[in-house]
Formats: C-alpha cells, structure tokens, sequence
C-alpha cells in the first residue's frame, strides 16, 4: 500500500462561521498567566482541531490580534470562542456557580492521574494551564473541583503548556466520546 498526503482542498475544512455554528466539545480552556505568545497560538489551535467551547485568557495572558500568537494560531482565534478575565478566580468561581466541572492540570498532592479521570458525558469540563515556571497558583489549585496530572516518567516531569494542553484536550475529547 502506498500512502500519498491529502492536498489541503481535500481536507472538508470548515470555514470560521461553520465553526461557530457547530456542536462543541462540551470543555472550556483556561489559561492564567501564560507568557509565550506562540503557547497562546498554539492553543487557539488545539482547541479549533477539537471544537473546544471556549478559551479564557486571565492575568498576563496576551489576547488576539497579535501577530506571535497569529503565527501559530493560523486563524483559530477567529473561530473559536475567547474572552480575557483579569481575574483567574473569578472565572473558576463563575462557572462552578453554573455547574461546570473546575480541574487544575497541575502536579499535586492527591492529584489524579490523567488516564484514571473519568468524565460525565452530560457535564462541561473546564481545564485550568498555568504560568509556564510556576504553573497553576495555589489558590487556584485550591478552589478546583479536581486536580489532574498528566503522568510522566522521564527526569524533566515538565512539559510545554502547548503539549500539556494538546494531551489533555485529546484525552478529554475521547473520553467525552467525540471520537
């Protein structure tokens, strides 16, 4: 058998307002205090490949237009949902309030392991990324419903919040039977 790459015109792209008007992924994106403008990028584009809810940018987080977090978003921040919140506690107080399912992916004391949560497919899920040098602040990780670690074995136990994200989302999304 031979494989050949499909050409981008044979991939049923969806343009922004198809996006908008499809069922979503029943999971939200926080991201608090992120620094890298290409981490940013690459999340919008995480999240439009998995038709994520919605993305919250709180603290430092730089928001769309900028041409560092254009540059790997490739566009995602014109399809996927996004708001800024100064105030990372009170977008996880907010949704909680509206039944949503706060996690802190973080590594923690009685954290759980990634592959051992199990979802609810009725529920909405919001997952928490912290600062890329001291991760999820404490009082975050605190107010969580659930801490998540994404299990690792090798000498770093640090990985890029654009791959946690990317392992997490994917995880999620399985789990919620997308696929």
């Amino acid at each position: 058998m031979k494989y050949r790459k499909l050409k981008n015109s044979e991939l049923d792209r969806i343009n922004p307002d198809e996006y908008k008007a499809s069922e979503k992924t029943p999971l939200i994106i926080i991201l608090d205090n992120i620094r890298s403008l290409n981490n940013i990028g690459s999340v919008f584009r995480t999240a439009d490949a998995f038709l994520v809810k919605k993305i919250y940018l709180c603290g430092i987080t730089a928001q769309p237009p900028h041409k560092d977090i254009q540059k790997t978003a490739l566009g995602a921040t014109d399809s996927v949902d996004w708001e800024y919140a100064e105030n990372v506690m009170d977008v996880v107080i907010n949704l909680q309030k509206e039944g949503i399912f706060v996690a802190a992916i973080e590594q923690a004391e009685l954290a759980e392991n990634l592959n051992d949560f199990s979802v609810q497919k009725e529920m909405t899920y919001a997952v928490i990324f912290g600062n890329e040098v001291k991760g999820v602040q404490q009082k975050v990780v605190t107010a969580s419903d659930s801490v998540i670690e994404i299990p690792q074995f090798g000498t770093k136990h640090s990985l890029n919040i654009s791959v946690s994200v990317g392992v997490v989302v994917w995880d999620l999304f399985v789990k919620l039977g997308k696929v």
